[in-house]
């Protein structure tokens, strides 16, 4: 027989106490998913639109505003930061930057923050929870985060603080099937020492069929898939409740400081003891060379409770509880408003009035026909043959002639209103036309058109401060979680969409060569105190166009380099894209000089030819003019020659005729 542990009584009596003060808000919240979901109309509001044959049919403003709500404010992965609370080191700084976005892909945080989103805008209520996962990394564990359903999040109803800091405790409510607990707590399954008592599954106490979700009091014939009507109809599954309460303790902490230094160092209560029986620190200590001061802090105490017993208590080493929320609409209590109630009237009053235009065009497309009593025999036949075109049809015109009155006309403001009241609901959520890619009301230039962008993303950034108010809280819970779990040796890697890989090793011990005593802890992330922050906006959509061109105006101007102008691209590896650029620009280069070069040595190469032309003619002309002087000797040569052989001839000829004249002398 389990003994009654009192700890057990006051988490049961707080869930009950709690979950009463909450039940109508759960009711709100309940038919806020509903409404979302489709479900705008009663049954007896069916009945009644289908007694006056109109349209139930309705057109979903509110659905198509809350989904581009979510889609824009998670369009982009948040950014974090860590600024350092004294003169820490700034590489530490990075450090945990990068281990919070290790902790974000390891916990996929994209689609935790959609989900957290969707409950913030549905119910009004989103919760983050974050936590160790022991069997993570091989049994190293690894710090995660996580959504909770809101309604399985009980919170103490005097809290008026946004973020529940004031609040005495926060209970935590999960159902679970025996086969789900053995498998989450296998200990369960075999016998454990419980005192001096062993301790059974079959022995804890089932909780009775009261479920976590309310009913829906507005179910319709177009019920859909939500918790109420998805329940588990074997009823003879037995069932646990899992109750997880988180409460504000004082712990007891230990300021170590080396009078010679000056180092500080926060020790636990069970690490200082542990540190004390070394004989070494024990005799600094009384030697006066380590002080040491007991403070107590305030920390979140976890109680886990299941049927009768105590499953497990522990310490976290955080002062913000593990269970965030993200309140929407703020009430100044635990029970905030969703963006679907605050909006319902208006989606309703849309529906109503499209049903309305609607039944009017049904009753306007149909000719109505006016017959004098007792003009026609048989209405019925009348009716029939109206349908015939090529009827024939006999009536008695002394009780008058039928007529066909003419529709009255819908007035043109009821035409109007279908438009108005999507503004409102667009306004409300913080929505516009132009965001959601209707370029009929874009401005025609492309600089009015961001400027219209920003000043319509302002509505959907005051909420998002509010969220991020909300991811700031996680992420410190995630820095105290982290802080005292990752005191071991351990590397963070992230990889960049662009390929780029972001690294540190934490913890590294550095031993001298020779001597192998610790000389320093490279990266020690358990000293220094940092605050984390988020960047705000970080997660909100950019017009990366917009961007690139002012990015491109700014390098051209030469106010920034083109490394930062190629980070507004969407070019994946813009390392190499860089080095080949450079690559490009030497050959550029070279080829330039080569060109320049080769210009060069063609003008040369001209002047060289005409160079060579002119000596070329001069040599030409010097030798032709040699030739002339040889041709004009050689005529002179001839000439005298020609000369001395006609005085020979003439000679000769004058010697012949004188021999002649004297022979013939003789003869006479």
């Amino acid at each position: 027989m389990i003994q009654e542990d009192l700890r057990v009584k006051e988490v049961q009596e707080l869930f009950d106490k709690w979950r009463d003060a909450r039940k109508d808000w759960d009711i709100a919240a309940r038919e806020d998913i509903d409404f979302y979901l489709g479900n705008h109309f009663s049954q007896n509001e069916l009945d009644e639109l289908d007694s006056r044959n109109q349209s139930s049919m309705p057109m979903d403003r509110l659905y198509a505003a809350i989904e581009q709500f979510k889609a824009i404010v998670t369009s982009k992965k948040p950014k974090f930061s860590a600024i350092g609370r004294e003169d820490s080191d700034n590489r530490l700084a990075n450090v945990w930057k990068t281990i919070l976005e290790y902790v974000w892909d390891k916990s996929h945080g994209d689609e935790v923050f959609k989900q957290v989103v969707h409950d913030y805008a549905v119910t009004g209520l989103g919760y983050f929870y974050a936590y160790l996962d022991r069997d993570a990394d091989f049994g190293r564990g690894e710090v995660k985060f996580t959504y909770v359903d809101p309604f399985r999040v009980y919170v103490d109803p005097n809290s008026r603080h946004k973020y529940f800091d004031d609040a005495s405790g926060i209970i935590v409510s999960t159902i679970l099937t025996k086969q789900q607990l053995i498998d989450l707590y296998p200990q369960l399954g075999q016998p454990i020492e419980e005192g001096s008592e062993k301790i059974l599954i079959d022995e804890i106490e089932p909780f009775n069929n009261e479920e976590d979700y309310p009913d829906a009091t507005n179910q319709t014939t177009m019920q859909s898939f939500t918790p109420d009507n998805t329940k588990d109809k074997e009823f003879n599954i037995e069932k646990y409740r899992l109750l997880e309460h988180y409460k504000k303790v004082r712990v007891p902490y230990y300021r170590v400081v080396d009078a010679r230094s000056g180092d500080e160092r926060i020790m636990t209560q069970e690490q200082f003891s542990k540190m004390s029986q070394d004989k070494d620190f024990a005799n600094a200590i009384k030697k006066g060379l380590i002080d040491f001061v007991e403070v107590t802090q305030p920390r979140i105490k976890l109680t886990c409770t299941i049927g009768q017993i105590v499953l497990y208590e522990m310490i976290c080493d955080t002062e913000i509880y593990p269970i965030v929320p993200v309140p929407n609409i703020w009430t100044n209590t635990p029970y905030p408003m969703s963006d679907v109630r605050k909006n319902k009237a208006f989606q309703r009053f849309l529906n109503k009035t499209i049903s309305l235009i609607t039944s009017h065009a049904q009753a306007s497309a149909g000719l109505k026909l006016l017959v004098p009593q007792g003009s026609v025999s048989d209405i019925e036949e009348l009716e029939r043959d109206w349908a015939n075109p090529n009827a024939t049809i006999e009536y008695d015109p002394s009780f008058g002639e039928p007529q066909f009155p003419s529709p009255q006309p819908l007035a043109g403001s009821i035409l109007s209103l279908p438009k108005m009241i999507e503004g409102y609901i667009d306004l409300n959520i913080g929505i516009f036309e132009m965001m959601q890619g209707n370029t009929d009301v874009a401005p025609r230039t492309y600089s009015a058109t961001m400027m219209m962008e920003n000043v319509g993303q302002r509505r959907s950034q005051s909420k998002l401060r509010d969220i991020e108010g909300s991811m700031k809280r996680l992420g410190q819970v995630v820095y105290n979680m982290s802080r005292q779990h990752y005191r071991f040796k351990k590397t963070f890697r992230i990889v960049q969409p662009n390929n780029d890989i972001n690294e540190f090793t934490v913890n590294r011990r550095i031993y001298d060569d020779k001597t192998q005593e610790l000389q320093k802890i490279e990266n020690d992330i358990t000293i220094g105190q940092f605050d984390i922050r988020i960047l705000g906006g970080s997660t909100l959509p950019s017009n990366k166009y917009g961007e690139f061109q002012i990015y491109m105006e700014a390098y051209q101007a030469g106010l920034i380099d083109r490394v930062e102008a190629l980070k507004k691209t969407e070019i994946f590896d813009k390392q190499g894209v860089l080095q080949r650029t450079d690559e490009i620009g030497k050959l550029q280069g070279m080829l330039q000089q080569a060109q320049e070069q080769i210009k060069k040595l063609g003008g040369d190469l001209q002047t060289a030819e005409r160079e060579a032309v002119s000596s070329r003619k001069r040599t030409e002309v010097e030798k032709f003019k040699g030739q002339l002087a040889e041709q004009k000797y050689e005529s002179k040569a001839q000439t005298r020659l020609a000369t001395s052989r006609l005085k020979d001839a003439v000679k000769l000829e004058s010697e012949r005729l004188a021999d002649d004249s004297a022979s013939q002398t003789q003869k006479g």
